[in-house]
């Protein structure tokens, strides 16, 4: 498998911008009136009720409820996530959010939209040569030309916020040339309060499905990542913790500004391919780096990276996990806190008691709440099991089971899970540790899950 990144050879063949895609008519890139953004956010419940009337048409003409509650759900999620990417902004970001949890949901509310996901981690529509253009001017002067050999205007990568542009520097080096979205900002605000209202949408393509939380916590982390300034720090602090590492591969940066980073190109694999169509050979490397980078940068790089998808990561032709895109952040200073691992380890083996005592102390668990520690165990011990062995196998059947079983609001277990208290200080780290499970389930990979934590998570290993 190689990689399908656009090459730099056709926009700028003689060392200059190329005038092909320059000769395309402008037109805008986010949509940035409110009254535009929301229109087209406001579709979509209308949309579902009008296929909700349809449905009940096609019931009463003899097909099955289940035959036309499929076609309405992948009808559904193909215009939802149609509109997300073409919004980008807070919606596409959303969307990508989403994308590391289809694991954990069940096939046949999966099936219908994991291409669309897919599609929307990978693209959506480019800024017109003339706006990216601007956007260099503002970022690097209007002599930016004369820091690039080459640059190619057609985009090679496109995220919520903006889009990467592969180019060579001036001292040779391949280069991605990251750009924010004009007016990216207010769309951003504009979109993820404006997804709030229709949070229930998403219970139509899987039921029991809760963004709620998710979206209030991508609002926390927006003025963050629309200061490029801050990612490039954080990409500079990983870079230098992984530098000459034989099995990470962080980008140094080459030259950045509020809205622009130019770093070092990386060629490889990306996830989604090997998700879709890796080796299982394949998926083991990729799905033990993926546990690797989790477990280990907050202790070398005082980071964790907070942006699971996908998208952020590939695998390169020497074997390395590939990582980009570090607008999110968790910033871990002293490293994972000992309290989390000092609870798993009672967790994993089987101290209810301690463990109790411990989430009550954490505040995991608030005084006034009526739990008891084998309630705990039950509810804790099976999300454990990658940690009891030597090497665990994930697959999107377990994570399918750990989600229906603590997600039933029937079930004890959800009732426990309910009477829980997350902490702010671990809301991120929670966030983070879950994605990062999806997306080794997703590669259906064998991992060293407990090596890696007893050797990088303190408090976890025995003494």
């Amino acid at each position: 498998m190689t990689d399908n990144s656009r090459s730099g050879s056709d926009g700028a063949r003689d060392g200059r911008p190329g005038t092909r895609a320059a000769k395309r008519a402008d037109k805008p890139e986010i949509p940035q009136r409110r009254g535009a953004r929301t229109a087209k956010l406001a579709s979509l419940p209308l949309g579902v009720a009008g296929r909700a009337t349809l449905g009940l048409g096609r019931r009463m003409t003899g097909r099955s409820q289940e035959e036309v509650a499929a076609e309405l759900q992948a009808k559904t999620a193909e215009q939802l996530f149609s509109v997300l990417g073409e919004l980008k902004g807070g919606a596409m970001k959303l969307g990508q959010a989403l994308s590391v949890f289809e694991a954990a949901l069940p096939e046949e509310h999966a099936a219908p939209y994991r291409e669309a996901l897919t599609k929307l981690q990978e693209a959506a529509p480019p800024m017109a040569a003339s706006t990216v253009h601007k956007v260099l001017d503002e970022q690097f002067g209007t002599s930016w030309r004369e820091r690039f050999r080459e640059f190619d205007e057609r985009p090679a990568a496109a995220a919520s916020i903006g889009q990467v542009h592969r180019a060579v520097w001036s001292d040779g080096r391949e280069v991605a040339v990251k750009l924010q979205y004009p007016g990216a900002g207010p769309a951003l605000m504009a979109d993820l309060t404006q997804l709030t209202r229709f949070a229930w949408l998403f219970g139509k393509i899987s039921p029991g499905l809760d963004v709620k939380p998710l979206l209030a916590e991508l609002k926390d982390r927006v003025l963050e990542e629309l200061d490029y300034t801050l990612e490039a720090q954080a990409q500079r602090a990983f870079a230098a913790a992984y530098a000459d590492d034989p099995e990470i591969a962080v980008p140094r940066v080459v030259a950045s500004a509020p809205k622009a980073v130019v770093s070092e190109w990386i060629a490889g694999t990306q996830l989604s391919t090997i998700i879709a169509s890796g080796t299982q050979e394949q998926r083991d490397r990729a799905g033990s780096l993926m546990a690797l980078l989790h477990y280990s940068a907050p202790a070398r790089a005082g980071l964790l990276h907070a942006d699971p998808h996908p998208g952020n990561f590939r695998m390169l032709p020497d074997g390395r996990l590939g990582v980009i895109d570090f607008g999110a952040v968790a910033r871990l200073p002293d490293g994972y806190p000992p309290g989390l691992g000092r609870l798993t380890r009672l967790a994993v083996d089987n101290d209810a008691e301690g463990a109790l005592a411990l989430l009550r102390n954490l505040r995991f668990v608030r005084p006034d709440v009526d739990v008891t520690a084998s309630q705990v165990m039950d509810y804790l011990g099976p999300i454990l099991e990658p940690l009891r062995e030597p090497t665990f196998t994930f697959s999107r059947e377990w994570m399918r089971g750990q989600a229906a079983r603590v997600g039933d609001p029937r079930s004890e277990e959800s009732r426990v899970g309910r009477s829980f208290n997350l902490p702010p200080d671990f809301f991120l780290i929670h966030r983070v540790t879950l994605g990062s499970l999806a997306v080794l389930c997703q590669l259906g990979a064998t991992a060293p899950y407990r090596e890696l934590a007893e050797k990088w998570q303190p408090g976890f290993a025995h003494d």
